[in-house]
């Protein structure tokens, strides 16, 4: 069975502009960048047939791929593609305590130490888990051959590590920009990357700026 993911993360939000963690349990909207981002990823991708759209729980994905969701294409929501909780530092600004934990966290990670969390929070082995789930769901719909998937940054990065075993430690390796598209094929069990990181349908907003 072949398939093609196009992987992408949602629009910007308020909290990613004023550096506000966000997680698994703040389910914050877009904001008006966050709706241009989406209405350009959208022109540069309606003319793909995709056969279904999945999304994480959280309003932020659902409303990045609004207007493929307004056409008709069938869309699930699926727990296992939100973001991961970021526990006691979820809807805080980035102070300097919170930097310095957060900084901490992605050392050990990038050491191997992927059972460590945030407290209250989820280790990104505990992520992939569930992530493992729900790539199971959809690779086992046999007639969703392009399919548009909605996500979150560091949700995102774990996620392709999974998909083509990467070593979790080296999740950093995949910058992850609001609307930042990952086209990944799939054919008898093998994830390949055809396009990595791309945001080309962002330039004419950043020519605007």
């Amino acid at each position: 069975m072949k398939k093609l993911f196009y992987i992408i993360r949602h629009g910007e939000t308020d909290l990613n502009k004023q550096g506000i963690v966000q997680g698994r349990g703040v389910n914050t909207p877009l904001n008006d960048l966050g709706n241009q981002q989406a209405q350009a990823f959208y022109e540069a991708y309606k003319g793909v047939d995709f056969d279904k759209i999945y999304t994480s729980s959280l309003i932020r994905t659902h409303q990045t791929v609004a207007p493929f969701i307004e056409e008709g294409i069938s869309w699930e929501q699926l727990e296992g593609l939100d973001e991961i909780s970021w526990g006691i530092y979820e809807g805080k600004e980035q102070s300097t305590n919170i930097i310095t934990g957060f900084n901490s966290i992605t050392q050990q990670w990038s050491e191997g130490k992927l059972d460590v969390s945030v407290e209250g929070g989820e280790s990104p082995n505990q992520v992939q888990a569930r992530q493992k789930q729900a790539m199971d769901h959809i690779i086992s719909q046999v007639n969703e051959q392009k399919v548009l998937i909605c996500m979150h940054g560091r949700a995102m990065r774990i996620l392709l590590c999974l998909l083509i075993n990467k070593p979790l430690s080296q999740m950093d390796d995949f910058p992850h920009m609001n609307t930042a598209l990952y086209l990944v094929s799939y054919d008898n069990e093998i994830f390949t990357i055809e396009d990595h990181y791309n945001i080309n349908h962002l330039a004419q907003l950043q020519d605007a700026e």
